[in-house]
């Protein structure tokens, strides 16, 4: 077999003009325009709205390619298009081959008897989807959630439907070819789809039953699959077996396998699955791999006490879902490049996170992103692309289409061992289902047609040892338009922030399972500085509020600041600010939900990153610069985890250890209650024997006398938990808002040493200091820490990681170091 890839640079020209320009595939429309100087930055300002009429219009793609006779000659010949983004027409020398009319497909046509020898022309015209949205919104319409900046009709359409705008991204309207294009040639057969599955036996070894297809130009000839398995290079296991009608079948043993394990509960084994096509003289035609982890993953539902839990476990074991939610990483997916995946999933990891949830109004992910996430321990709940709106499932093309969608993408990713649920939509049953076709509603019957009937039935062809959830949020029992029942099912958790419920809240909220709940905050300085000019830097400015796309969003965030904080000084502070804000939500939310295991067993924050600049619930920005969120989710999803609930009218604090390790330990925990001046006036520690996968009330602290004589504004309790003499979680609590803490402003000593590849700073403070920072002015860093605390005797050390390295004379110089008490001095 042979493959000639059509990728690299194409010509590019709007429907009906001349003029062109290069174009690079994969890639879209917008990044051509881009490249070759003809548009502004996207991004910058308000530059989006005289964009708009790129997605309007129609615009063919085309490049030529040579043919050898050698390539010629083979038997079959197909043109395979990996994304088409998204109604294309494809021409061969002048020939059309084929229409397409999905952006998430996989298409391949024979294209032999439209190729010649020598020089060919491959044209691709890919039409707006606006006249056909438009066209059908008027025959039938649907509702879609709308709002600024958003076009109504983008759920007719088989495309990344916040292509179409969110509250959270751009209105751009793409199109291009956005993932490879190839051709394939060979005379006598080729691989066709190859699936694994493993069971696993109380001995301890698994089992993979591997199953291959092929398709042949003469299927009289005798073809074998050789099919092995290699743990690195070491070779595991092999068998041969002979196709028959087709298909073939392989069982092989593993003994003592290796196991794959999320993030923080063990190593990620990962396996090599080699499959050959073999013909009768034992020549390879054609060659596939496939990585997997052996293991087994499901999601457990069984009666308790509070109704029926929903855990994910691994290789038996339950386990607690720590994450966030995933939305594409740019307006642009061809402009991803594998440093950008990689270190976002990275982020995650370094995060204590174990499980990322695909979310259903972007795309299905880049084969490379859902590697990462196998070698790095990401488990992944995957949506299908379906999100807040009616879809047209009363419509027997829409559907086929939809069902070749799903068998494309459940085919391509089902081998991976992160995968570990397959849900149907986001938020369909929030709001958008109803007895008939009325108003926002579709038919529950025209629902249940796609969502409980045809993919669940792909499901089950496909990939049976996967769980599937029709939607999130859903309750499986009772009224489904109860989607957030406390007693089951997983829970969309928008209280605070859209209910605009103090953040006391979340700890009234006994939820089986948050798969979505978050807070939002602006970009630092930097990022915001990329967007804007000096004259726009208020965030009540008309660009600011442009890259804004919550309706509600920058007066919610000033809302909740008054509630927490005093007033910013200035715009930068304002920014600093509300990100320690957002982490403070998200702390409350998730301590509380870790402290409620195992009732409740997943908190997956919305959201872990952006599409463009912009003020939003993530906690990294477009720049892939860490929020104060993350830096805090790294401790409030530390495995060990010690917190502090208090009750200020009988000035008790209950302290919790809760714990994610599969086996337990002995620690120590120690509590010291301050004045804000650091005056340590109570102080204490106590052995703690530390239950695996659990949590406990390890102690309650009486400090209702020093509130008495102190005062709740001028008192600071700080708690550690050590194991083995180090510590592995550091916590305060107050009886007083942050906003009314008497706090002085802290004299925070540094020590920096240069080690290696990085800079070592250590700082300390006598007296406390909260939420400290560090920022080298004009570079971006990456902090080991950042947003920490201070007190007496409590120094931190801070590893700082340059792509350019500088000395510790220069980082002097640069390095800005602040805290809570700079926002608003």
């Amino acid at each position: 077999m042979q493959s000639f890839y059509l990728d690299g640079e194409w010509s590019l020209r709007q429907a009906g003009k001349n003029e062109s320009i290069k174009a690079t595939v994969p890639g879209t429309v917008h990044m051509a325009l881009l490249s070759a100087g003809k548009i502004p930055d996207l991004y910058f300002g308000d530059n989006e709205d005289s964009l708009q009429w790129i997605g309007e219009v129609d615009w063919i793609y085309s490049r030529k390619f040579d043919i050898s006779a050698e390539f010629l000659e083979k038997k079959q010949i197909v043109l395979r298009c990996e994304g088409l983004d998204t109604f294309a027409t494809i021409k061969i020398n002048s020939r059309e081959i084929a229409r397409t009319d999905n952006m998430f497909r996989t298409y391949e046509f024979d294209i032999k008897k439209a190729l010649k020898k020598g020089t060919n022309i491959i044209e691709i015209r890919l039409d707006s989807t606006i006249p056909y949205i438009r066209k059908r919104q008027t025959e039938h319409p649907i509702p879609l959630r709308s709002g600024p900046h958003t076009i109504s009709g983008g759920n007719w359409v088989r495309k990344e439907q916040c292509n179409y705008g969110w509250d959270w991204g751009p209105c751009l309207l793409t199109c291009g070819i956005w993932r490879s294009i190839m051709l394939i040639a060979y005379d006598t057969a080729r691989l066709g789809d190859v699936s694994v599955r493993q069971k696993h036996r109380k001995s301890g070894e698994a089992t993979l039953d591997i199953q291959a297809s092929m398709t042949a130009t003469d299927t009289s000839k005798e073809m074998t699959v050789k099919v092995s398995v290699f743990r690195g290079t070491k070779s595991v296991t092999s068998k041969n077996a002979r196709f028959r009608n087709g298909k073939a079948r392989v069982r092989l043993v593993i003994d003592k396998p290796e196991l794959w394990w999320p993030n923080g509960m063990g190593e990620q084994a990962l396996y090599d699955i080699e499959v050959n096509l073999l013909d009768g003289r034992g020549n390879c035609l054609d060659t596939q791999g496939k990585r997997i982890g052996l293991r087994t993953l499901r999601l457990q539902r069984r009666k308790d006490r509070w109704g029926e839990c929903f855990r994910f476990m691994i290789n038996g074991i339950p386990f607690f879902a720590k994450g966030a939610n995933w939305i594409p990483a740019d307006t642009f997916a061809p402009n991803l490049t594998p440093e950008d995946y990689t270190r976002h999933i990275k982020d995650a990891a370094e995060a204590n996170m174990n499980m990322l949830r695909v979310w259903g109004g972007g795309i299905y992910e880049a084969d490379l992103f859902y590697d990462l996430c196998d070698e790095m321990g990401i488990c992944v709940w995957q949506d299908f692309m379906f999100a807040c709106a009616a879809y047209p499932s009363f419509d027997d093309f829409f559907m086929a289409n939809v069902r070749a969608e799903v068998e494309d993408n459940v085919l391509r990713l089902r081998h991976h061992p992160c995968i570990s649920l397959w849900c149907g939509n986001n938020e369909i049953e929030q709001g958008w289902v109803g007895e008939g076709w009325e108003g926002r509603h579709m038919s529950w019957e025209d629902y249940s047609k796609l969502f409980d009937e045809m993919i669940p039935s792909v499901i089950n062809e496909l990939d049976p040892s996967r769980d599937y959830w029709p939607c999130s949020p859903h309750t499986p029992y009772g009224d489904r338009s109860d989607f957030n029942d406390i007693r089951w099912g997983d829970a969309h958790l928008w209280n605070v922030w859209h209910g605009k419920q103090p953040f006391e809240w979340y700890r009234t909220a006994m939820h089986r399972f948050s798969s979505e709940f978050g807070f939002q905050s602006f970009p630092e300085p930097r990022t915001v500085y990329g967007y804007t000019r000096f004259k726009d830097r208020n965030i009540t400015s008309y660009v600011m509020e442009h890259h804004q796309r919550s309706g509600i969003g920058n007066t919610t965030i000033m809302t909740y600041m008054l509630d927490w904080f005093r007033i910013p000084s200035d715009f930068e502070m304002t920014l600093w600010a509300s990100q320690i804000l957002q982490g403070l939500a998200m702390k409350f939310a998730i301590e509380h939900w870790r402290r409620n295991m195992s009732r409740t067993m997943g908190t997956l924050y919305w959201q872990l990153n952006d599409c463009w600049p912009v003020a939003s619930w993530s906690s990294i920005d477009y720049h892939h610069r860490w929020k104060a969120l993350h830096y805090m989710a790294k401790h409030f999803f530390s495995p060990l985890l010690v917190s502090g609930v208090e009750d200020v009218e009988k000035g008790k604090v209950e302290i919790h250890v809760t714990s994610d390790l599969l086996e337990k330990c002995e620690g120590e925990l120690s509590w010291e209650l301050t004045t804000v001046n650091g005056e340590v006036i109570l102080k204490g520690t106590k052995p703690v024997n530390i239950t695996p996968g659990k949590n406990m009330c390890v102690h309650t602290l009486n400090c209702l006398k020093e509130i008495t004589e102190y005062g709740v504004r001028n008192l600071i309790l700080w708690l550690v938990l050590k194991v083995d003499g180090q510590t592995v979680s550091d916590n305060f609590a107050s009886f007083a808002k942050p906003k009314h803490l008497e706090l002085n402003k802290p004299n925070i000593g540094l020590e920096i040493a240069d080690i290696e590849d990085k800079i070592q700073v250590t700082l300390a403070s006598e007296t406390p200091a909260l939420w400290v920072w560090l920022e080298l002015e004009g570079i971006d860093a990456r902090y080991s820490d950042n947003f920490f605390h201070l007190w007496q005797d409590h120094p931190v050390l801070v590893e700082i990681t340059l792509d350019k390295r500088i000395t510790p004379d220069e980082l002097r110089k640069r390095l800005k170091v602040r805290s809570l008490v700079d926002t608003y001095h």
